[in-house]
């Protein structure tokens, strides 16, 4: 019969033996140290060990971190965001002109109708910010909750779990390794919409060794980083 030690330790393994993906796939068993409370999902901060109130003097405004994310293509600052918004949203972050009229169509497209606040669908194509969360898609990381809040432990696992040439970054072989880990299965539109989305990012703020970088990922979520990308490509 095993003792109680034995059981208490086995209780808090995050391998096991006959699985090997939870070998190859690790999680950090020091983040409760780390980051307090790394299981309560944030509503309005995108946190992490290196950030445990957030993105330093960003007013959330009362809006989920999912929210945040979105608002930033809410060009007239409405909370309704419309093909021309992503359109000039993606510009400015960077994009070129053909990549952000066929991504101010076709996300929209997708993301629109969920969002609605009665059954009519927008002939516009409106996205409307306060239901987001209704848009979210399967097949990802599931940092953003089903409500749209921030998950630490799942952010913190994007990198334990993938981050092997770097503990705080993603090479493009690894970003591609975790989208192929995280499909659920016949969740065609979540593969797309995911793959879309991380190659976009690595696209637009890969850094000069082709590393995307813990703080890049980080700021993403909260929608932080497409300011700074904006500041960037105005200034220069």
């Amino acid at each position: 019969m095993a003792s109680p030690s034995s059981v208490a330790v086995s209780s808090l393994e995050t391998e096991a033996p006959q699985a090997a993906v939870t070998r190859e796939r690790k999680l950090n068993p020091d983040l409760q140290e780390q980051l307090p409370k790394p299981y309560l999902a944030r509503a309005m901060v995108a946190v992490d060990a290196d950030h445990p109130n957030g993105t330093e003097g960003r007013d959330p405004r009362g809006m989920s971190v999912l929210q945040q994310h979105v608002a930033f293509f809410d060009r007239n600052g409405d909370g309704i965001v419309y093909p021309w918004e992503t359109f000039k949203g993606m510009r400015a972050i960077g994009c070129g002109f053909f990549t952000s009229l066929v991504l101010g169509f076709f996300i929209n497209l997708v993301m629109s109708y969920p969002t609605q606040p009665g059954w009519l669908p927008s002939l516009l194509l409106s996205v409307h910010i306060k239901n987001i969360h209704k848009a979210k898609h399967g097949s990802d990381s599931e940092t953003y909750d089903t409500e749209g809040r921030f998950d630490p432990s799942k952010f913190d696992a994007i990198f334990s779990k993938y981050g092997r040439t770097h503990p705080d970054a993603l090479t493009k072989d690894e970003m591609n390794l975790m989208l192929k880990a995280n499909r659920n299965i016949y969740d065609f539109l979540g593969w797309i919409a995911a793959i879309g989305e991380w190659h976009l990012l690595y696209s637009v703020a890969k850094d000069k060794d082709g590393l995307l970088q813990r703080e890049t990922v980080r700021g993403v979520f909260d929608g932080s980083l497409f300011e700074r990308l904006q500041d960037s490509k105005k200034s220069s």
